[in-house]
């Protein structure tokens, strides 16, 4: 398997890529490209992709708002057809789709391929939403009088991706954009453009008319500023830093559009009361770091009560320790490279932080070393013990390989830790006291509440934060027509 990766990369990278607009794949007006390297190997070039500048977003927009005028009056059964095309598309292509991702990304082959999974999942899901646009009739009130309320497709989306998932998080906004009847120019990470590249063939594969979804490649300050400030963008997707996140915002209020933000997080584990702490030590490893940590609903936090911290810290250490760091084609690899060199040199600073903050490292916090490949950044994973909930290690996002624990007298302190940092995603608690998981669930700030297990959400159950984690309509799930669809109220009087 090692060498089909190596192999196919190989064959596959050092291309010149293109921007898809209007149903063709075109050279950025700029006339200019960037190399995109590989996240194990960072000196070797996977391939030069767009720099596309302000004249390409205009044309992108123009293109997709003429084409919201036909794809708004596309019937449910063709939007589903399609869907239900590009999701057996992904699945025909996984293996080709992990590869791409892991080589651009860093993330183990085994992840990779989970994420395509889910993203046919999420597109199959959006398939049936076509059939789903709810509007309702209503009693009136003067006896004649029909009265209904319609839902109607908003127009142009701007979709803001990040580099951690670069194939679940760009479907997760153009399958429901698809359909709701709206259209889409897309702008992925130009840490990872070439999995939207894939992507976007796929869509194509299946029969989506041209001017649909639309991608463009670059720079957040010239395309993303461009996208997010265009009179014909109707709706703003992002998931990214709560920083832009903000900026976005307070750019799109200015307008009165939507936004639906995806923010950071600082996710807690509070354990309490539980009986099986090995089987929450497991949960807790994996939802710490799947991704190298690098994802936004990522524990970083366990807060757990000072009566079973001892025994939870070594169990969490054991499968910490087990934990084996290597490239994507590496098959007993679990966990890779983080993405780049800014990425590896912040979390390191973090790691710092927390030692002059006078925490306690207890496994990790050291430059992993790699057997045959030298060049990748890579970093063990890291416990942190004896940690408060004032310091930065426990205030922060890292977005790496570094978990924290904090001890708490009780339920109440466990809950105030928790909730005592500006975000609010994701959460577990592992207890076997019902009355506890009903506090627990009643007063943490969050949006999404995991009981017993750790911070796996689902291809159909409403995604989001509050707080500084999220901003507008809950998405993946059905909340999603809340961000796609305006309301519209209708007086009939027979």
């Amino acid at each position: 398997m090692a060498n089909k990766m190596r192999d196919w990369i190989e064959a596959h990278s050092g291309g010149i890529f293109k921007n898809y607009i209007n149903g063709e794949w075109l050279e950025s007006r700029s006339g200019q490209t960037f190399p995109l390297y590989e996240s194990a190997i960072p000196n070797k070039v996977l391939g030069l992709f767009p720099s596309s500048n302000k004249d390409d977003v205009e044309y992108a927009v123009q293109t997709a708002h003429a084409a919201f005028q036909l794809w708004k009056k596309t019937t449910a059964s063709e939007k589903a057809k399609v869907l239900n095309e590009f999701a057996d598309l992904l699945e025909r292509n996984e293996e080709e789709l992990a590869y791409i991702l892991s080589s651009e990304q860093g993330k183990v082959l085994s992840e990779s391929r989970g994420e395509v999974k889910r993203a046919a999942a999420e597109t199959r899901f959006n398939a049936g939403e076509a059939y789903r646009v709810n509007g309702m009739t209503v009693p009136s009130e003067i006896p004649g009088i029909t009265c209904q309320v319609i839902s109607q497709p908003i127009g142009v989306i701007a979709a803001i991706s990040p580099w951690n998932f670069p194939i679940v998080t760009p479907v997760r906004k153009i399958a429901p954009a698809i359909a709701y009847g709206c259209t889409v120019v897309l702008k992925p990470s130009s840490d990872t453009p070439w999995s939207a590249v894939r992507l976007i063939e796929l869509l194509h594969e299946a029969g989506l008319p041209e001017g649909v979804v639309n991608l463009i490649n670059g720079s957040g300050s010239k395309v993303g500023d461009s996208l997010v400030t265009h009179p014909l963008v109707k709706g703003i997707s992002f998931t990214g830093s709560t920083k832009l996140g903000i900026q976005i915002n307070r750019t799109a209020a200015t307008r009165l559009i939507k936004t639906q933000l995806e923010m950071g997080g600082k996710n807690a584990a509070v354990v309490a009361n539980y009986h099986d702490l090995e089987f929450a030590a497991k949960q807790i490893v994996s939802a710490a770091f799947t991704c190298s940590g690098q994802r936004c609903t990522a524990i970083s936090r366990v807060i757990v009560l000072e009566e079973q911290a001892n025994e939870l810290i070594e169990h969490l250490r054991i499968y910490m320790e087990a934990i084996r760091v290597g490239p994507a084609w590496e098959e007993n690899a679990n966990m890779g490279p983080v993405i780049n060199q800014h990425q590896y040199e912040n979390i390191l600073e973090y790691i710092e932080l927390g030692k002059s903050e006078g925490a306690e490292i207890i496994l990790g916090g050291t430059v992993a070393k790699i057997e045959g490949n030298k060049e990748g950044n890579y970093i063990s994973p890291t416990l942190f013990v004896n940690v408060h909930k004032d310091m930065r290690i426990a205030r922060e996002e890292i977005f790496g390989p570094v978990l924290v624990v904090l001890k708490a007298k009780n339920m109440e302190e466990a809950i105030e830790m928790a909730n005592s940092t500006e975000y609010g995603l994701a959460v577990s608690v592992f207890t076997d006291n019902l009355s506890i998981s009903n506090q627990f669930s009643e007063q943490i700030e969050a949006g999404m509440v995991h009981v017993n297990h750790g911070t796996a959400s689902q291809s159909h159950i409403p995604f989001g934060g509050v707080k500084n984690s999220g901003f507008g309509a809950f998405s993946i799930g059905h909340s999603n027509q809340d961000f796609y669809t305006s309301s519209k109220a209708i007086y009939v009087k027979a």
